[in-house]
């Protein structure tokens, strides 16, 4: 029978911190979205950058909005603001507890990568000796898409989504900021062309958060920062 791998406490209270924390980050976008959704429903223009900043929160004091919206407006402010707090509380807290993670320093020199999606990625992988190859990693995360082969048919359907989302998550979050960087921004350009806009960026992100996969395995394996194909193809994967 193959063995099981279980997380010991100490990873699993690390997943429940950086979870919670993307658990905070989802309620505060959920309560932005609708301060901006009752903005565009009383036709109120946000000529400002951001709307809950200084200058966007004068804006939404002079508003003159009928009642329950009101209320209900600035309920969502304070609520945003006490999500800030505990999110800013939350990060801090991760941050003193990655300072000693043995894989987040190298995690953090891959391009799209910093602290907080680290930290998650550190989390939810666990041990990295538990993958015996790149390709393991890979089909942990659920990034790959399902295949059904029957003779010359060769069939891909939608992703397997079979490991844990928030790796998936962070992968995915990491990969559309990678795509923007020298190292994969050919690769994601390319792929977005191919497959037309109304899924070319979503399938770009999926194939650089493979090849992230793939990188981040090497470079935890054999404990090396991240590194440019041109420099080693091994770690840029």
């Amino acid at each position: 029978m193959p063995e099981i791998w279980l997380p010991d406490p100490g990873i699993r209270a690390d997943r429940e911190r950086a979870r919670f924390r993307l658990h905070l980050v989802r309620k505060r976008t959920a309560l932005k979205n609708r301060v901006h959704s009752t903005l565009i429903a009383w036709g109120k223009p946000c000529p400002v950058s951001d709307l809950f900043g200084h200058s966007g929160r004068e804006l939404l004091a002079r508003l003159d909005l009928p009642e329950p919206w009101h209320s209900t407006l600035w309920a969502s402010l304070r609520l945003i603001d006490l999500l800030d707090e505990e999110i800013t509380a939350q990060e801090r807290e991760l941050r003193r507890l990655g300072a000693d993670h043995r894989y987040i320093p190298l995690l953090t020199t891959v391009p799209g990568i910093a602290w907080v999606l680290g930290f998650t990625i550190a989390a939810e992988l666990g041990e990295i000796e538990r993958f015996a190859s790149p390709k393991k990693l890979t089909g942990y995360t659920g990034l790959c898409p399902r295949v059904e082969q029957s003779g010359e048919r060769d069939w891909r359907g939608r992703l397997k989504k079979n490991g844990p989302r928030y790796l998936r998550w962070a992968l995915i979050e990491a990969a559309q900021h990678a795509g923007r960087s020298p190292h994969y921004r050919e690769l994601y350009q390319r792929t977005r062309q191919r497959h037309g806009k109304q899924r070319g960026a979503k399938v770009a992100a999926i194939v650089v958060a493979r090849k992230l996969a793939g990188a981040i395995w090497h470079m935890l394996t054999y404990g090396k920062p991240f590194a440019p194909a041109s420099a080693t193809g091994a770690l840029a994967a």
